[in-house]
């Protein structure tokens, strides 16, 4: 099973959410996916309510948490 490179995919700007991780420049933070998903809306749900996220943002959040949790 291949990793998402979630390098060009998560973006931290110190000017943009107080440096937060966010979604390929977009003032939606890695948190707010997990609020959501979290909240019991569903990754389908997630897509359809925020149209400019795509699975692949999804799955680099994850990679994103995992690799920062240590």
């Amino acid at each position: 099973m291949e990793r998402t490179n979630y390098e060009k995919i998560i973006t931290m700007e110190p000017g943009k959410l107080g440096g937060k991780p966010c979604i390929r420049g977009h003032r939606f933070s890695v948190q707010d996916v997990f609020d959501y998903l979290s909240s019991g809306m569903s990754v389908d749900e997630l897509l359809a309510q925020f149209p400019f996220l795509t699975r692949e943002d999804i799955l680099a959040c994850y990679a994103w948490a995992s690799d920062n949790e240590r």
